[in-house]
């Protein structure tokens, strides 16, 4: 069976552009068209609403920053091809995307030793190596040796890449890449208490 975009993100009681973020950065397979509608499998739909909430009660910090993404579009800065998410972009395409600039309290993403990387509230990349910053003329800051742990390429099963060799950044990116983590705030940078019961 298959659902319309309107139909699968009823399904998932989100927003349809919330949705189409997902299908944009290519995290779902078996997608086919009818003209001009894009329809999904609904066991893809179903997989994604069975993705379990990460388990941040296994972070060590109290609090831990969650950077929202959008997906990828070319970006006009050097050192950069794209800003935001894509599962087609290269490992390094991808960090470059990801690790800044961001308006943000630098120390407390730096404390968090993790900063998970979501799109439409799925956590689709993992950085680490976040103790040093640098800060521009706007008050914005970056990562600069940021590490990419790894990512999601298709949420439904999840299906993901370990891009580092550190143990630690492993289990973080085993830990929480394809799990859901929702967040709010009104930037890109959230910040989310890891011991949920305080």
């Amino acid at each position: 069976m298959l659902l319309t975009t309107g139909q699968a993100a009823e399904e998932l009681g989100c927003a349809i552009t919330t949705f189409r973020r997902l299908i944009q950065a290519g995290l779902l397979p078996g997608l086919s068209r009818r003209g001009v509608r894009v329809m999904i499998p609904l066991e893809v739909v179903q997989d994604l609403r069975q993705r379990r909430q990460a388990p941040l009660d296994q972070l060590e910090p109290a609090e831990v920053a969650v950077l929202r993404v959008d997906t990828a579009r070319p970006a006009q800065e050097p050192g950069r091809s794209w800003l935001g998410f894509a599962a087609s972009l290269t490992p390094d395409d991808l960090l470059k995307a990801l690790r800044g600039w961001w308006r943000c309290d630098a120390a407390s993403v730096a404390a968090g030793g993790v900063l998970p990387v979501t799109l439409s509230g799925y956590v689709v990349a993992v950085l680490t190596g976040l103790e040093r910053w640098e800060r521009n003329g706007q008050g914005r800051h970056a990562f600069p040796e940021a590490r990419l742990a790894g990512y999601t390429t298709d949420l439904a099963t999840p299906q993901t890449v370990i891009t580092s060799s550190a143990d630690g950044d492993r289990r973080l990116a085993e830990l929480l890449l394809g799990t859901r983590l929702a967040s709010h705030s009104g930037g890109a940078i959230a910040y989310v208490r890891t011991n949920l019961t305080s």
